[in-house]
């Protein structure tokens, strides 16, 4: 897939579970209890132990069956080492410059973190294709709803503070997408060997969100 059909896909599928993996081995099963509850955009952050070679592995294993990213990018370097283990979209918490030059120059979808009205416009401004709002947890929908008065052209992401639950009011306000992390793919439920319960929570936020994708188009 090029950088517009990324997008395209990223957009279609409305969720991205945003995961911070304990290990290498428990972050593989993570990914597959995900994929088999109907979750198909993983984004692997670096605060993952090994994270880029768990990209590899995930390539590997799902190649274009799932939309693959990597997030929590700090420092420019890591541009380079996500896209050679094959990420099709990169995400930051913030916008340092350095960083974020980086990853627009990379070719592939950028999503550049940020919190206040200035943060969100510097981003966009940078060349994010999608600003991640975060931590979401501090904002709300209706946060999103407020700034889709002066910014009705920038897509926002929120991460954090999403939940089956609230997806819909996020929707409603306008998101380009959510990414969710331990309210869809709790750490804790991987330590424990409880995949069985990271598919039913990956299947009733897919339902959740195809649901309040309908809700807004009707």
């Amino acid at each position: 897939m090029d950088k517009k059909q990324t997008l395209e896909k990223l957009k279609a599928l409305g969720l991205v579970a945003v995961i911070r993996g304990p290990s290498p081995e428990l972050t593989l099963k993570m990914v597959d209890a995900l994929v088999a509850g109907g979750v198909l955009g993983i984004e692997i952050t670096y605060s993952t132990p090994n994270a880029a070679e768990v990209v590899r592995q995930l390539n590997v294993t799902f190649g274009d069956k799932i939309v693959l990213g990597m997030g929590t990018l700090t420092r420019p370097e890591q541009v380079e080492e996500a896209l050679g283990a094959g990420a099709k979209f990169l995400v930051s918490p913030m916008g340092e410059p350095a960083l974020c030059k980086a990853m627009v120059e990379s070719g592939v979808p950028t999503m550049i973190g940020a919190l206040t009205p200035t943060e969100i416009f510097a981003a966009y401004q940078m060349g994010s294709d999608v600003v991640k709002l975060f931590p979401g947890s501090l904002t709300g929908p209706a946060y999103v709803k407020a700034l889709k008065g002066p910014f009705p052209y920038i897509p926002i992401m929120p991460t954090g503070g999403v939940s089956a639950a609230n997806v819909g009011e996020w929707f409603a306000a306008g998101v380009f997408g959510v990414g969710a992390g331990s309210e869809l793919c709790p750490p804790n439920l991987a330590k424990e060997g409880r995949f069985t319960e990271i598919t039913q929570k990956a299947a009733e936020f897919v339902r959740a969100v195809q649901g309040a994708r309908e809700q807004v188009k009707g």
